[in-house]
């Protein structure tokens, strides 16, 4: 089932909803990127780790991996703003790293 089409988007939806271009050019780019093994190796212990918590297929927070290796639940839109973006950090920090 597609997601539902949200009437207020963030900065970067806005910009793809007026430039289909470029959302084209991005579409490209991101089905080339998820088809790397390390992204499907990824996705793949994510899903795991979901269905183990019995949340997977439900919706609801992420999992997120942190500086200490665990896995925690989290706000999707946190967790996928903070990765891989410049400097800032990729990984939750961890409680007992605080």
């Amino acid at each position: 089932m597609a997601s539902q089409r949200i009437t207020n988007p963030r900065k970067s939806a806005s910009y793809y909803r007026q430039n289909p271009e470029a959302y084209a050019k991005k579409l490209a780019y991101d089905t080339k990127y998820g088809k790397r093994p390390s992204k499907i190796k990824r996705r793949s212990e994510l899903n795991q780790e979901r269905r183990k918590r019995g949340v997977y297929g439900k919706g609801g927070d992420d999992m997120s991996h942190t500086t200490s290796g665990k896995m925690v639940p989290e706000d999707p839109s946190t967790n996928r703003a903070r990765n891989g973006h410049g400097d800032n950090q990729r990984l939750k920090i961890s409680k007992s790293k605080r």
